[in-house]
């Protein structure tokens, strides 16, 4: 018999147009670019096809339009051995597109239209219940409708699951939204738009996660890029550093972070352990270029950079 997905990733799927530039242009300025990809993105995608990659058991809940980017993207999902049951068509709306810049010190400028991703309604996320009733861990962003994120957020801890929130793009979050989740795992960006703190180093890092964990969010984990993640929780509290690369893009390395976190809590690891392990693996996202391309393998976590 086969096991159901462990891990359930409810969140947006988009086709990622990239343009490699100098510099980012000012407005009403229009420079010649570098090279250009074409990738599948859209953090809830990124987000499910890391945690397949490393390691989890993946269902991912979507909604994506009737044209070429949302077939593409069904069939590259399966080909990444995710359970695509609860990736939904929309008949109206085209599927996501995000375009994305990156200048040459591997900053990243993005637009996204969203498309058929806002349409993802709780009672989508119903009819695909099932799947949250199967999973151990629920990992969703902020690329959906926020009454879908609530509502499956209330399910999940009603149901004693892990939920992890990772609140991109920044946008304030209901009170209830916070009770309900395992884990949040903001940038430093996010970290300040949330809280009104600014996180300069741990002591400011320690003060935001009090400020989530007033809110009732039982752990707290802090990216801070090359420097690694602070993580605030019962049984622990500091900076867990990351590996030294030479980064080339960072485009997805938050999206790989959070699938990697999610694979590993799904497989047992403990909290420091998982937290170690996500590093690592966004570590490793970072020194290749696009989203989805950038994410690694376990096998590929085994070799040296």
């Amino acid at each position: 018999m086969i096991k159901p997905p462990s891990i359930l990733v409810a969140g947006s799927s988009n086709t990622d147009m990239v343009i490699m530039a100098d510099h980012f242009p000012s407005p009403g300025e229009t420079i010649l670019g570098g090279r250009f990809l074409m990738n599948p993105g859209g953090k809830g995608a990124n987000q499910a096809v890391a945690a397949a990659r490393l390691g989890g058991n993946v269902a991912f809940l979507s909604k994506i339009g009737k044209d070429v980017f949302g077939e593409e993207t069904m069939a590259h999902l399966k080909t990444e051995g995710i359970d695509v049951s609860g990736v939904a068509v929309d008949d109206q709306q085209p599927s996501g597109v995000a375009q994305i810049i990156v200048d040459k010190n591997a900053e990243n400028c993005i637009v996204v239209a969203p498309g058929a991703n806002m349409t993802l309604s709780p009672k989508d996320a119903d009819t695909h219940i099932q799947l949250l009733e199967n999973a151990e861990v629920l990992l969703m962003q902020l690329e959906i409708p926020i009454e879908t994120i609530v509502y499956l957020a209330e399910k999940a801890h009603e149901w004693r699951k892990k939920t992890i929130l990772n609140p991109a793009p920044a946008q304030k979050l209901p009170d209830e939204l916070y009770a309900c989740l395992y884990a949040i795992t903001p940038n430093e960006t996010e970290t300040a738009f949330l809280t009104g703190i600014k996180v300069t180093d741990e002591i400011t890092a320690g003060q935001a996660a009090d400020f989530f964990h007033k809110k009732g969010v039982k752990t707290v984990i802090i990216t801070l890029g090359a420097a690694g993640a602070y993580v605030s929780s019962v049984d622990f509290k500091g900076i867990l550093s990351a590996p030294a690369v030479s980064a080339l893009d960072t485009t997805a390395a938050g999206d790989t972070f959070n699938g990697a976190l999610a694979a590993a809590l799904s497989n047992g690891k403990d909290l420091e352990s998982a937290v170690a392990f996500a590093n690592k693996a966004a570590a490793r996202a970072v020194t290749k270029m696009g989203a989805q391309s950038s994410i690694p393998t376990l096998e590929e976590l085994s070799k040296p950079v």
